[in-house]
C-alpha cells in the first residue's frame, strides 16, 4: 500500500516543478504483481529506475515507462533500499533477518549479505562519506556500511526508533525518532551524535524534509500536524495541521512546497 502512496506524491512533485499547483493530478499507475506489504520506493535519477520494497522481493522498473527490469530475491522484511551509484551497489534493508543485502546495480547479482543492528527500516545513502546507513528499529540505533566494500563501519548509538532523514547545512545527518519525539543529529564520519532537538507537540515523527537555504526543517507526526524548525537553534517556530496517518515528507525548493504523504487518507 505504501507504494501507491509515494508513487502518487512523486508524480505530484513532478507535475508541481512544470505547472501550477492547481494541476495536481496523477499521470501514470504502475502495476506490480505480489501480494506481499510494500514500504518504500528508492528512485534512481540517473539511471532512471525505481526500486520497490516489496515484503521479501525487491522489484525493479524503468522509472519512466514502469516496465519490469528486474527482481532482487530473498530479501525477507525489506522496508528500503539505497543506492551507491559511484560502485554500481545496491543496499536492502531486511528487516526480518537483521542483514543488509547488497548487489550489483547492473548485473542485479547479489554480492553478499551482512550483519547490522535488529530490525533494519529505514536505508540511506549519503554521498559525501560514500557510507550507507539503516535505521535499526529492534536495537535502537543505526548501522553505517561502507558504500564501496560493504563493510561495516560502526554503530551510531541515537537511542531510538529512526525515521525521516535528510542532512543538514552543518554537515550532519539529521533523523526523526518516532519514539522518542526529536531530531537527532550525527556526524556520519565520525559516528558520533552532535545534537537532540526536542520536538513540541508532535506524536511519533516520521515525515522529515529540509530547507537547506533557509536552514528549517519540516517534521510530520502521527497526530495529524507538521512542526517547523530552526536549524540553527533548535528552536520550534511553527506548526500546521496535517491530516491522518502523515508519513513520509519531501520539500521542492523550486516551488517552495512541502509534501506529505497521508497513509490512511489515501488506503482507506
Amino acid at each position: 500500500m505504501k507504494f501507491t502512496i509515494r508513487i502518487v506524491v512523486l508524480l505530484f512533485a513532478t507535475i508541481v516543478a512544470a505547472h501550477a499547483a492547481t494541476d495536481f493530478k496523477v499521470l501514470k499507475r504502475f502495476p506490480v504483481n505480489g501480494s506481499e506489504s510494500w514500504d518504500y520506493i528508492t528512485v534512481d535519477s540517473v539511471a532512471r529506475r525505481a526500486y520497490v520494497a516489496h515484503g521479501v522481493r525487491v522489484n525493479i522498473l524503468d522509472a519512466d515507462t514502469g516496465e519490469v527490469i528486474g527482481t532482487i530475491e530473498d530479501t525477507p522484511g525489506v522496508h528500503g533500499v539505497a543506492i551507491a551509484s559511484s560502485s554500481n551497489h545496491g543496499f536492502s534493508s531486511n528487516g526480518k533477518e537483521d542483514k543488509v543485502s547488497i548487489f550489483d546495480t547492473t548485473t542485479l547479482a547479489l554480492i553478499k549479505k551482512i550483519d547490522v543492528g535488529k530490525g533494519p527500516d529505514g536505508i540511506y545513502y549519503d554521498a559525501a562519506s560514500n557510507r550507507v546507513f539503516t535505521n535499526n528499529h529492534g536495537s535502537h540505533d543505526i548501522t553505517a556500511i561502507d558504500g564501496t566494500s560493504g563493510a561495516v563501519a560502526g554503530t551510531v548509538a541515537v537511542g531510538g526508533d529512526g525515521e525521516g532523514v535528510v542532512r543538514g547545512q552543518d554537515g550532519l545527518i539529521y533523523v526523526a525518532l518516532e519514539d522518542k519525539n526529536e531530531l537527532c543529529g550525527y556526524d556520519p564520519r565520525t559516528l558520533e551524535v552532535k545534537r537532540h532537538i526536542p520536538l513540541e507537540g508532535i506524536e511519533a515523527p516520521t515525515g522529515l524534509a529540509y530547507d537547506a537555504r533557509n536552514n528549517r526543517f519540516f517534521v510530520g507526526g502521527h497526530n495529524k500536524k507538521m512542526l517547523v524548525v530552526n536549524g540553527t537553534t533548535g528552536k520550534n517556530v511553527a506548526s500546521f495541521p496535517t491530516g491522518s496517518g502523515t508519513d513520509a515528507a519531501a520539500f521542492d525548493d523550486q516551488t517552495r512546497l512541502i509534501f506529505f504523504c497521508l497513509i490512511r487518507r489515501i488506503c482507506g
